[in-house]
């Protein structure tokens, strides 16, 4: 078997060796047109969530000093009076 090619081979070899397709003429241009969009697209979303992310906590914070959950709310109900 090792002196008869295999098909896969000479398939291989012929698309290797030509003839080679014509590659149209604004194909890396527009390539790197397209990327260079989704790079400025994923950059600006980016941008966009950690700016969400920032008004966010700001807000949190803001709602927190005004609210104050930590503290224990006042009780409704008056201790007793004694002493009079």
């Amino acid at each position: 078997m090792s002196g008869i090619p295999d098909r896969k081979e000479s398939q291989v070899r012929q698309l290797m060796e030509g003839p080679y397709p014509v590659v149209p003429a604004g194909l890396a241009a527009g390539a790197a047109a397209r990327g260079d969009r989704l790079l400025r697209r994923r950059r600006a979303l980016r941008r966009f969530g950690w700016a969400v992310l920032f008004a966010a906590a700001v807000a949190f914070t803001v709602w927190a000093s005004l609210t104050r959950p930590w503290a224990t709310p006042p009780s409704g109900i008056s201790p007793p009076l004694e002493g009079w």
